[in-house]
């Protein structure tokens, strides 16, 4: 990241999340056109009676009140997500809000990170579970939330804990937070839309009003449309998640001057870090890579950790080492100290 700096790399991702998080409505719409053909060719909605072409120009036409129809009831769904996220992100990962008194020593090290960058310090909550991971959430400034597990916090030492702490305070900073909490929340909207279809799909023996000559192809078309707007949906997330965990890394060697710290905290954090939770949240976590390899590691929502602190050694004139087994920690001055809460 030398080459163009940090601050670019920032601002390139910026802007392209902005482009594609305006690409949801469209696929929104695309996906809508889809379920409508679908609708047409099981009876449920009218037919022209003529030709396929037609019949999918009399579904295009109701996109005029479909649409906003839609976007109206999106809007509501997203406005009780907006305001409602954290306490649903709570209830589905089991987060608690913690205090400087239960956790005096974890508390410190988020307040003088934020400190040091001038922010207001986010609201510290632990999961009560033996996995390696941490995320940061919220919307905007006295909102921000960073999550730790308490496996986490029992096994890494103090710089590591800071270097997992100032790389969630880096999503914060470069407003990660706020675009891929959005972005969940689109995708939750998708994802209820494509739990309608398959239900529509399973039960539509049972319901069919009319008959339509162009049933199959409409249907076919109709799945075409519907799938590749899924599939566009979700690659939109996955570039989103990826291209983001390493400028957060990156930006938190920028905070605490330490990157064998965070090399040593991702190496004891690799294949340690499943964590319960639905798949928009777990879009959140410091690490998501899946156990597996080939299509299920491609379409994985993070980078291998592999290749974030080959990236840290590389850019980062951090040191590797290797594996972790168990043993010791390998950051700075008192890597040997783990954090107590």
């Amino acid at each position: 990241m030398g080459a163009v700096g940090l601050q670019t790399h920032i601002w390139a991702n910026n802007t392209r999340s902005i482009l594609l998080l305006a690409g949801f409505p469209v696929l929104m719409v695309f996906i809508l056109y889809g379920v409508q053909l679908i609708l047409m060719g099981l009876g449920f909605l009218p037919g022209t009676g003529r030709g396929l072409g037609d019949d999918m120009a009399l579904a295009a036409s109701w996109l005029g009140w479909t649409v906003p129809t839609a976007f109206v009831i999106a809007a509501i769904w997203f406005a009780i997500a907006y305001f409602g996220n954290q306490a649903m992100i709570d209830v589905m990962t089991g987060a608690r809000k913690v205090e400087r008194r239960t956790e005096p020593q974890l508390y410190n090290l988020l307040e003088n990170l934020a400190i040091s960058r001038g922010l207001r310090t986010p609201t510290l909550r632990i999961i009560e579970s033996d996995s390696l991971n941490a995320f940061a959430t919220g919307l905007h400034e006295g909102r921000y939330s960073v999550t730790v597990t308490r496996g986490l916090v029992n096994t890494l030492s103090r710089d590591e804990i800071e270097a997992v702490l100032a790389h969630e305070l880096t999503h914060v900073i470069n407003k990660d937070v706020r675009t891929m909490v959005i972005a969940s929340i689109f995708a939750g909207i998708i994802s209820v839309i494509a739990e309608l279809v398959f239900r529509g799909l399973v039960y539509s023996g049972r319901g069919g009003r009319r008959d339509n000559k162009n049933a199959g192809p409409l249907i076919l078309i109709g799945i075409a449309f519907a799938v590749i707007g899924f599939v566009l949906a979700f690659v939109i997330r996955m570039m989103l998640s990826r291209t983001r965990e390493f400028v957060a890394d990156a930006g938190a060697v920028e905070l605490t001057k330490n990157p064998d710290a965070m090399i040593s905290a991702l190496r004891k954090i690799e294949g340690r870090s499943s964590l319960k939770g639905p798949d928009e949240v777990q879009q959140l976590f410091l690490d998501n890579q899946p156990d597996g390899v080939g299509l299920e590691g491609l379409f994985a929502s993070h980078p291998p950790i592999g290749k974030r602190i080959d990236a840290l050694v590389k850019f980062g004139g951090g040191r590797d080492p290797g594996p972790w087994s168990g043993g010791e920690g390998v950051s700075r001055s008192d890597a040997s100290v783990p954090m107590t809460g």
